[in-house]
């Protein structure tokens, strides 16, 4: 895979599909390398898109620089990503953290703005993520902390585990289940490069920011109506939907939407999970 060095780290990055499709962009979750997306990159190169999916600082082949991590701090890695390999105009999609990092990028680099330096958004998805955690999200958050420090890190996502898929998961497919469990035991990912992503969802709040575009009249990342989507798994309970919806009510012109399953839908439920990103990007592809 190749490596791009930008904003003083190196980036592990992959791109799929044919050279002529519209550029999606995908933003991995917490401790989650590009390989997310194994159960979507096909349904979205078929679709005829062109899919670039990168890995984080602090997981998988991406630099892992001192912490903490923020937000705004990634979505700086993504800009300088995007202008090194020189794309122009593309889909942004980001999911749990990567919601937030999505975030982040559409408030700093909004179209039309010197900071976007020319590069254009042409839809925004936010997936399984919030404006603001609320103080369930906090403690969890916390203890994450607590239980990485003194037991480990793939404790913690053997944890994980519980809250992202469903029930049935658990009772009817025992043989993905065994394959989750191994995956969690083998990640690699310091203590240190941990915390330092945990702080990023620890940190994040655009509430205000949001609130400030909604007064002004400004949509998010400069996109109009109805380019901006919110998604949630209608079962997650791991970032709520209420806080999903609360997101999505504090951007007028947002398009609600919810899937089957629960914050681990775009795996647990693919087929589901990209009909419903495929139909909201077909919307707005541009020709």
């Amino acid at each position: 895979m190749p490596i791009a060095s930008v904003n003083s780290i190196s980036i592990n990055y992959e791109i799929y599909g044919h050279p002529a499709g519209q550029m999606l962009v995908l933003i991995n979750g917490l401790a989650d390398d590009l390989q997310t997306w194994a159960s979507n990159i096909p349904a979205f190169t078929a679709a005829g898109y062109r899919v670039l999916a990168y890995d984080n600082r602090g997981i998988g082949r991406s630099s892992r620089p001192p912490g903490p991590y923020t937000s705004p701090q990634m979505a700086t890695d993504l800009h300088a990503l995007l202008d090194y390999l020189d794309i122009s105009a593309f889909h942004l999609l980001g999911v749990s953290m990567g919601g937030m990092i999505a975030q982040s990028y559409a408030l700093k680099y909004a179209n039309g703005s010197a900071e976007a330096k020319g590069i254009e958004m042409l839809s925004l998805s936010l997936c399984c993520t919030y404006a603001q955690p609320s103080i369930f999200c906090e403690r969890m958050f916390a203890l994450w902390a607590d239980m990485a420090s003194h037991m480990s890190v793939q404790d913690v996502m053997r944890d994980v585990t519980l809250w992202a898929f469903t029930v049935p998961f658990f009772l009817t497919q025992p043989e993905e289940l065994r394959e989750v469990d191994e995956a969690m035991k083998e990640l690699d990912m310091p203590l240190e490069a941990y915390l330092s992503q945990l702080n990023v969802i620890q940190d994040f709040d655009s509430m205000s920011a949001l609130k400030y575009l909604k007064t002004s009249g400004k949509g998010l990342g400069g996109l109009a109506d109805g380019k901006v989507m919110v998604l949630a798994g209608d079962e997650d309970i791991l970032i709520p939907v209420l806080l999903s919806r609360q997101l999505s009510e504090a951007m007028p012109g947002s398009l609600w939407k919810t899937t089957r399953g629960g914050h681990g839908c775009l795996w647990e439920f693919p087929t589901e999970f990209n009909k419903v990103v495929l139909d909201f990007l077909n919307s707005h592809a541009t020709h």
